[in-house]
């Protein structure tokens, strides 16, 4: 039994994409997946699994709200390894976003140049960009542009969402 983080991209923003984390959690029980837990509508859920749980998840959320979201599933171990290599853990949880991709990013420097304010600083590595944005997320160029400059998709999650989900994980 492996324990995994399910990172749901783009679900319950702006009035789309609903998916009902209450009724997603029963119906991820019902699929035979043990100490299911989440936090706060935007999804993110943490479960245990016996095998990788991707395939299945994607199921249940068609079947349950009939829309097909991109999901990441990361096993705890390498979450773990992410939020460990977080080098603005002493910054404002809402000032540094990790942008987690599926695939290895290959950054794009001119378009980081285009859109990064000065007082913004990111460090890239392996499949997570992060992000200090003094400034905040909201005044981000480089944030809001972010897919374009990793050349990858990415899901964001600010510190203190990724704080709550290790206390999940604990």
């Amino acid at each position: 039994m492996e324990t995994y983080v399910v990172l749901f991209r783009g679900i319950n923003v702006g009035g789309n994409n609903k998916v009902a984390m209450k009724p997603l959690v029963a119906a991820l029980e019902n699929a035979g997946f043990i100490n299911v837990n989440y936090y706060i509508q935007s999804g993110n859920v943490v479960l245990d699994s016996d095998s990788s749980p991707l395939r299945l998840i994607a199921e249940v959320v068609k079947e349950l709200c009939g829309i097909s979201p991109a999901i990441m599933v990361i096993k705890a171990s390498e979450f773990s390894d992410i939020t460990a290599s977080n080098p603005y853990k002493n910054k404002e949880g809402k000032l540094v976003h990790f942008f987690i991709c599926n695939d290895i990013p290959e950054l794009n420097l001119d378009k980081v140049a285009k859109y990064q304010l000065l007082c913004e600083q990111y460090t890239l590595k392996d499949r997570t960009l992060y992000l200090f944005a003094p400034d905040g997320i909201g005044r981000s160029k480089f944030a809001t542009n972010m897919e374009s400059c990793l050349g990858v998709s990415a899901t964001a999650r600010n510190l203190n969402t990724i704080n709550k989900i290790v206390a999940m994980l604990d």
